[in-house]
């Protein structure tokens, strides 16, 4: 962890998982194992796990319907985030966001750049806020869905982590982690 809040604790949150793809299914779905795992051994609960084609109003309807419900604070989605026709990840989530997160895409593909080089261009991840909720796409493999998870998402769902976190603005009643710099 990058910088801990002296006295703070863990607060486990709610996470939902959407995997996009045509073909996939519960037995194949190695990158929602990935980031079902990983939220887990954190700490996090699962709230909830699907998998939809990549079609925009199949993915639009289901986050919004997680968007929706107060027990959901987070969503990660992975596939559906490259280049070819039938990658409509990002087209799906943006017009749901309140708040896009910009510097989410910007970091995961620097990072993703020192493990596949220029390739990482044709990476669309996205974040954003809606309803409270944050929302955090990446792209479909075990090795991507690591990546985000373990070098950006996993302190931003930790309400130790300083200056700033997302816990603060997902669970109404938490303490406030952001605070100077020093």
């Amino acid at each position: 962890m990058g910088h801990a809040k002296e006295n703070a604790v863990f607060v486990p949150l709610n996470i939902a998982v959407l995997t996009v793809s045509d073909t996939r299914t519960r037995d194949t779905d190695s990158s929602g194992d990935t980031l079902h795992a990983a939220l887990e051994e954190t700490g996090h609960r699962l709230a909830d796990r699907q998998i939809r084609p990549d079609d925009i109003y199949q993915l639009r309807a289901q986050v919004s319907q997680w968007i929706a419900d107060a027990a959901v604070q987070v969503i990660l989605v992975t596939g559906g985030t490259g280049f070819t026709p039938r990658d409509n990840t990002p087209e799906a989530l943006l017009p749901l966001f309140d708040k896009q997160i910009e510097g989410y895409g910007e970091l995961f593909r620097q990072l993703s750049y020192e493990e596949i080089g220029t390739s990482t261009i044709q990476s669309r991840a996205v974040a954003g806020v809606a309803n409270r909720t944050v929302i955090f796409a990446m792209p479909g493999s075990p090795k991507a869905c690591r990546t985000a998870w373990e070098r950006v998402i996993r302190e931003q769902l930790d309400a130790r982590h300083r200056p700033c976190n997302f816990v603060e603005m997902v669970l109404p009643d938490a303490v406030s982690a952001c605070g100077p710099r020093s």
